[in-house]
């Protein structure tokens, strides 16, 4: 029996070869029903990579790195010290690169994190909080979760991703996150706000973007009570976007690039966060509705035209959190 398909049509092939290909290129969505104007927000959405944060690119980019320079050999053994989202990412590199993974991260962060990770094979040492509370990690919580992952490198012998310090890091924002929210508004962008952790998704972005319009303006968000960056005293070391705000300038960030702070709450984080979900369909993490309140903020403020387009990210799922009671 003859196929009734024509011979001169192409096969078209989109089948991925493994999760690695499904980082990024996520859609860029306007937040038009959350936010009514003046202005527009546009929302970078991170939560659709395969470990449903941002945090993936940088993953990926670190590992790749550090197996091409040799660094990293065939099979061996990663550590990385995480709030979660960097540990679901390396999760999703190393299953499909075959590295054991193991990750310390503060028991102060979310169980879903944890149960994640562990679902995609690695291993995860919950280390006990020093001031913080659940919910809440603090500097010296990151501390604590640092000295039990540099032990666990020696012990093990493995590869330290290291990512508050690793320059591959913010390389993967300026080589991805940066290119494709320029491409994907036109090259139409006035300013470019978001939270900062390690800095890597802030000093990528922001770099590659003034690069190709100086004008372009960007601010960190920081919570309010724990603005290091503005260098306010830090009178609020508890609070809720986990990943970010640990109350110290990260080591990988530069001033440079930056053209202000903006300070949103707990509250504000908590209201653009339900917002999202309510107005546009989205159900994401803290520091997604913390990033959405400081551009609204910043679209208020004046000091960007009054048809200004705000770029930022929505960093993570809201499945990786516990509810609040």
């Amino acid at each position: 029996m003859v196929s009734s398909r024509s011979n001169s049509i192409p096969e078209i092939n989109e089948i991925k070869s493994s999760a690695l290909e499904l980082i990024g290129n996520t859609p860029l969505v306007a937040l038009d029903r959350l936010y009514t104007g003046p202005g527009r927000i546009l929302a970078k959405c991170e939560f659709m990579n395969p470990g449903a944060s941002i945090k993936c690119r940088a993953s990926f980019n670190m590992i790749d790195k550090a197996r091409k320079s040799g660094e990293l050999k065939p099979g061996a053994p990663v550590v990385e010290i995480t709030s979660g989202n960097q540990g679901t990412g390396l999760a999703v590199v190393c299953a499909v690169l075959d590295h054991p993974l193991t990750i310390a991260m503060s028991a102060g962060n979310s169980a879903q994190r944890a149960i994640h990770m562990e679902a995609l094979g690695a291993t995860c040492i919950k280390v006990p909080q020093v001031s913080g509370v659940p919910g809440s990690v603090t500097s010296d919580d990151l501390k604590a979760v640092e000295d039990c992952g540099l032990e666990l490198v020696e012990k093990l012998n493995a590869f330290f991703v290291n990512q508050f310090n690793n320059s591959n890091n913010l390389l993967a924002h300026y080589e991805t996150t940066g290119p494709e929210i320029w491409r994907q508004t036109g090259h139409h962008v006035d300013a470019f706000v978001a939270t900062v952790g390690t800095a890597g998704t802030f000093m990528g972005t922001t770099k590659y973007l003034k690069e190709q319009n100086p004008a372009i303006k960007a601010y960190v968000v920081e919570p309010a009570g724990a603005e290091a960056i503005k260098g306010d005293p830090i009178t609020k070391p508890l609070h809720l976007l986990q990943g970010s705000g640990y109350g110290t300038v990260p080591n990988l960030f530069k001033y440079e690039h930056m053209d202000g702070t903006l300070s949103v709450t707990d509250e504000e984080a908590v209201k653009y966060k339900e917002l999202a979900g309510e107005k546009e369909g989205l159900y994401v993490g803290y520091t997604s509705g913390a990033n959405i309140a400081g551009a609204v903020k910043l679209l208020k403020s004046g000091k960007l035209p009054e048809n200004a387009w705000v770029v930022t990210t929505l960093n993570d799922t809201g499945l990786k959190y516990s509810p609040r009671k």
